[in-house]
């Protein structure tokens, strides 16, 4: 186990991912603990949607809310959206 795994025992990421079939195609949607849409990616179909998904979702497991946000390039918990 790594240290940084070490250090994620017990710490929940508040970070979930989604998956919905859009108008448009197949949308995977990382969501915030705020319940806010983090970051979006289209989809060319189903099955990269879902592989996507549980690559993120691995990730959400794996590593602390503040790497995840760093890896994914998402705002922090006191970013104001500018």
């Amino acid at each position: 186990m790594t240290a940084e795994l070490q250090e994620r025992e017990g710490e929940a990421n508040p970070y979930r991912v989604e998956v919905e079939r859009a108008e448009l195609g197949w949308e995977v949607r990382i969501v915030s603990p705020d319940g806010s849409v983090a970051s979006s990616r289209a989809c060319a179909g189903e099955a990269e949607a879902r592989t996507y998904a549980s690559t993120v979702n691995q990730h959400i497991h794996w590593l602390t809310a503040e790497k995840f946000r760093e890896y994914y390039r998402l705002a922090g918990p006191d970013a104001t959206g500018g």
